[in-house]
């Protein structure tokens, strides 16, 4: 099938067309006192947010992704309505459990020596969410003494959702051709909206108001796709290595475009342009080339722009089927980075003749974990009696 081209960087080789995070590598300074944690374990990565109160915090408020190393750290976004209250965001592969676990274990003195639940007679307790939270169940209780209290895995992503858009200003945005803009979001009018979570996986969850939603759709190609696919093929060893690669390459080294089967021209009866990409990886049909000799940024830009494509028209046609207009892409696959933005968004401009569009998530990748932030506001702030938090901020 056809997929539209996106503009801008499409075709070229050079500059990094990643997002400025800003993020830092490194360790959280010294001054606050880390309080609460929640992890949501994937198939590809684990994502941690903690909370933190102290002053003297600058107010640095992206999430981070940039980082080639195992452990990534942003300098988390401070919550002005709640007085003082900052959350923290870390990721690390999930093939990499162990440097998790190293991260907690060093900051356990931070956390108060332990975590509690409420309720629980277990004195080291944590939330957690995703399939790593039964996979390495017993592994977090052998080495760290913790047991993790699981919780359903959708009922998270939903709550983060609603929970960012309802209380992070400047959270949603659009993006297209490079313009970054943000969409003021009226909490009363949020509702129902197609939410889009690209993991390893991709699920689509129809969200008609708080508690509740289905998910309706999904598909199997996703980040999990991009980054497996992207290892055989081009020996990378990281999802940001690969995303870096595919920051230099021309997808159309390797892809079939209707000018190449229409001798250079349109396809104009049925509204294809020749920069239409006809077939994914379609030119390795035709030429007598083994994979030694494809540039492996090539290959990994096509691989990401088949993905983001495909994932971009299937959440249209999902919208469509439920006379949804708003659609909110999440997941750690986006990162911030500015060609899978584009493409997702040409994908739906294209699709719904522009009658759709596609808003993104500042925090799209801790949607899972940030369920829990409401209750870690509280905690974290409980013990600090002049700060009332306000409470009419829902998840």
């Amino acid at each position: 099938m056809s997929k539209p081209e996106g503009k801008g960087r499409e075709g070229g080789r050079g500059g990094n067309s990643r997002m400025d995070c800003g993020s830092q590598t490194g360790s959280i300074p010294d001054s606050p006192r880390s309080s609460h944690l929640a992890i949501d374990i994937g198939g590809s990565l684990i994502k941690l947010v903690y909370c933190s109160r102290g002053s003297g915090e600058s107010a640095a408020d992206e999430n981070c992704c940039s980082s080639t190393e195992s452990a990534k750290i942003s300098n988390g976004i401070n919550f002005h309505s709640l007085r003082g209250g900052r959350l923290h965001f870390q990721t690390f592969e999930t093939s990499k459990v162990a440097d998790c676990i190293e991260f907690i274990r060093s900051k356990k003195t931070d956390f108060g020596g332990g975590w509690h639940l409420e309720g629980s007679k277990e004195k080291n307790v944590i939330k957690a969410t995703g399939g790593g939270a039964y996979k390495f169940a017993d592994l977090f209780k052998e080495q760290l003494d913790i047991v993790l209290d699981k919780q359903d895995e959708m009922d998270c992503l939903v709550a983060g959702a609603n929970f960012l858009l309802k209380a992070v200003h400047h959270e949603a945005f659009t993006y297209r051709d490079g313009v970054k803009d943000f969409v003021q979001i009226n909490d009363k009018d949020l509702f129902p909206y197609l939410l889009v979570n690209i993991g390893s996986g991709v699920s689509m969850i129809k969200v008609d108001g708080i508690g509740k939603f289905e998910r309706v759709s999904g598909t199997s190609v996703g980040g999990g796709t991009f980054l497996g696919l992207g290892k055989l093929l081009t020996q990378c060893k990281s999802f940001d290595e690969l995303l870096e690669l595919s920051h230099k390459g021309n997808n159309r080294v390797v892809d079939m475009l209707v000018g190449d089967i229409y001798g250079g021209n349109d396809y104009n009866k049925i509204g294809l342009a020749s920069t239409n990409i006809a077939s994914s990886f379609g030119k390795a049909i035709s030429e007598d080339k083994e994979l030694h000799e494809y540039q492996p940024e090539d290959i990994s830009r096509s691989l990401l722009r088949m993905i983001s494509n495909n994932i971009g028209q299937i959440s249209y046609l999902n919208a469509l089927r439920y006379g949804l207009k708003r659609i909110f892409f999440g997941g750690f696959f986006i990162c911030g980075h500015a060609y899978t933005m584009d493409t997702i968004s040409v994908a739906v401009h294209y699709w719904s003749k522009g009658e759709a569009e596609a808003l993104f998530l500042r925090h799209e990748g801790f949607l899972g974990a940030l369920a829990f932030a409401w209750v870690l506001w509280l905690v974290a702030l409980a013990s600090t009696p002049k700060y009332r938090p306000h409470m009419s901020i829902l998840i």
